[in-house]
């Protein structure tokens, strides 16, 4: 992996590195030759993948903090490659949304993205490096979902701020991409979808037949990451099976 993308001795960043896909994608950076700052806010999360993984270094942070964000990352940077991963999802039905599940949405989904993207490039830009950015959104941006009217409009905001930041980014060669999951088989998500009935009413809409593995996802995000994607910005990958058109 090292070989094919050449990650050797760049300096990245990745938010919500604890558990899932960015923890996932913590590793593959750091096993591809960079240089990897996991940002988390739960620490047991990053002791472990300190053990796992013993060259990463860790921020333990709330995102919707943004002085101690503003401070911290500001600090441990200038970064090269960045990936916005963190995320909360606040289910509820549209009718019984609360204002601290919005709130709290916002904050983490789109917020946090957009200071954290904010204090790396222009960290960036005075360093007068290029360098790539990937924000994790869903398929949810592109399709209304049942109970996920606050998830969906923060990722649909979350597209069209990677596409913004592609376009005033550009000229400074920093390259801006999201990757559009489908459900993934983390450990949370296997959890989530174990029940048969349920999957089943999402795997049909599937043509592929099956959900993403983590793979899948970490897979694509190193590749918009790489110079393998150098003529790539302001781009949404689906990594959804087929989902937006059946």
């Amino acid at each position: 992996m090292e070989t094919l993308f050449g990650f050797r001795g760049r300096r990245a960043l990745v938010t919500g590195a604890g558990k899932g896909i960015g923890r996932a994608v913590a590793v593959a950076l750091s096993r591809a030759g960079a240089h990897v700052t996991a940002l988390s806010r739960t620490a047991t999360d990053l002791e472990s993948l300190t053990r796992e993984c013993p060259g990463i270094e860790t921020l333990c942070l709330d995102l919707a903090d943004w002085e101690a964000v503003e401070a911290a990352v500001g600090a441990a940077g200038p970064f090269e490659l960045l990936v916005n991963n963190a995320a909360v999802a606040e289910l509820q039905p549209f009718l019984e949304v609360t204002r601290s599940a919005l709130q709290r949405s916002l904050d983490v989904n789109f917020g946090a993205v957009l200071h954290v993207s904010q204090i790396v490039a222009r960290q960036m830009i005075a360093q007068g490096m290029p360098g790539a950015i990937v924000n994790v959104s869903s398929q949810a941006s592109k399709r209304a979902l049942r109970d996920h009217a606050v998830y969906c409009s923060t990722k649909s905001a979350l597209d069209m701020l990677s596409q913004v930041m592609a376009m005033e980014l550009g000229p400074h060669k920093i390259r801006v991409n999201t990757v559009n999951p489908t459900v993934v088989m983390t450990d949370m998500g296997r959890i989530n979808w174990s029940d048969p009935q349920k999957s089943a009413a999402m795997l049909n809409r599937i043509p592929l037949g099956k959900f993403a593995e983590v793979d899948d996802v970490v897979n694509s995000i190193l590749f918009l990451l790489s110079d393998k994607s150098a003529m790539t910005t302001g781009s949404s990958l689906m990594i959804d099976g087929g989902f937006l058109v059946s």
